[in-house]
């Protein structure tokens, strides 16, 4: 009875929906768990409001031309996959990036049960699912997983550059980049996309092989668990006479955020005694548009305004507010998914996530 089961169980999970995560659920619930909160999950217009908003803005939005699909909903097809958005496999059986000057393209193995994966000391691996029996079949040994092979062989998955098919740029109908991630970020094994996005929390990846940690499938950034990207923004603070510097140190290897639609802030305040005085706020933005005005990004042709914080880059920022030893100064870099001055252009405005603004780190200075 249960050797029935036991196949019952593999066939419900090899012909399960290719394009959901019910068929990875059973030996992977916690990395399923994290996934079904990420964006990458919630990638499609369903799923993303601020995604649909702006497609709906899009003039190919009412033809039903959807131009986004090839990283939104890369598995679609028919109605039900549009609506998973980005999947375990979408990702799991990407086998290499093709540079192109418009945007990457991912491309993917085709091999329905054969999954890339990365793990340190497995380099030079392709797990195969085996049985071995003994005694006249009475002890049954196994390795692998009976649902897919796993490749760890692909440095793609060690360098994160599998993510540049997606991530790296999209130039519009103009030839004019409206999102760009430096690819940089995207060679080294130690730290790279994956390191820092994926980054290692506790808990077993999978229930088959135990194991202590495993790779965050949340996908840390704007969107999803932000604090645990604030160890790469560093604030340094240096006093005079006529006042003070605080030192902004983006150590991510591309601008502090990427998407256009994003606005990063450093907010101080002041406190001396019992009195709070809200010092001035620096603002770091890129603004995309068409002749030196905002626009959507399919119109846009030139950058308008660019403030970012580089790659790598250590921002001073001046204060004249003038320091006495019992002060205190209260730091806070956060960010807006979306320009508040866009909000309303994108019909966003009872729309939470659109209007809240998310701390990414905060410090305080006491001055001596």
């Amino acid at each position: 009875m249960k050797t029935i089961f036991y196949i019952l169980s593999i066939t419900t999970i090899l012909f399960a929906s290719t394009y959901d995560t019910a068929a990875c659920k059973k030996c992977h619930p916690l990395i399923s768990q994290e996934f079904e909160n990420s964006m990458h999950k919630k990638s499609s217009i369903y799923d993303d409001k601020i995604h649909k908003a702006v497609w709906d803005k899009h003039p190919a939005s009412a033809k039903g031309d959807y131009k986004c699909a090839k990283c939104h909903t890369p598995n679609a097809k028919g109605a039900k996959a549009q609506k998973e958005g980005i999947s375990c496999i979408s990702c799991h059986t990407i086998s290499n990036v093709q540079k192109h000057a418009k945007s990457n393209k991912n491309i993917y193995s085709g091999e329905k049960k054969r999954f890339y994966s990365a793990e340190a000391g497995r380099e030079n691996e392709k797990v195969v699912y085996r049985k071995k029996s003994s005694f006249f079949g009475m002890n049954v040994t196994t390795t692998g997983s009976a649902y897919h092979d796993i490749d760890y062989t692909n440095d793609n998955f060690y360098n994160g550059n599998m993510c540049m098919g997606c991530h790296s740029h999209k130039q519009n109908s103009h030839e004019f980049s409206v999102c760009t991630t430096d690819e940089e970020g995207a060679q080294d094994k130690k730290t790279n996309c994956i390191t820092c996005h994926m980054p290692k929390v506790d808990g077993s990846a999978t229930t088959v092989r135990l194991s202590k940690k495993h790779a965050f499938h949340g996908f840390a950034g704007a969107h999803t668990k932000p604090q645990m990207l604030k160890e790469y923004v560093e604030f340094g603070f240096s006093k005079s006479s006529d006042g003070f510097e605080i030192v902004v140190h983006n150590k991510a290897p591309h601008n502090l955020m990427t998407h256009p639609l994003r606005v990063v802030q450093l907010r101080v305040k002041h406190i001396r005694d019992t009195k709070t005085t809200a010092l001035k706020t620096e603002t770091f933005i890129k603004v995309i548009g068409t002749d030196s005005k905002p626009s959507m990004p399919w119109l846009a042709t030139e950058v308008v305004k660019d403030t970012m914080l580089k790659a790598n880059e250590k921002r001073k920022v001046s204060y004249d507010k003038k320091l006495k030893s019992g002060d205190r100064l209260e730091l806070i870099l956060g960010y807006y998914i979306v320009n508040p001055k866009a909000v309303k252009k994108l019909n966003l405005q009872n729309d939470k996530a659109s209007n809240e603004f998310k701390i990414l780190k905060s410090q305080n200075i006491n001055i001596e």
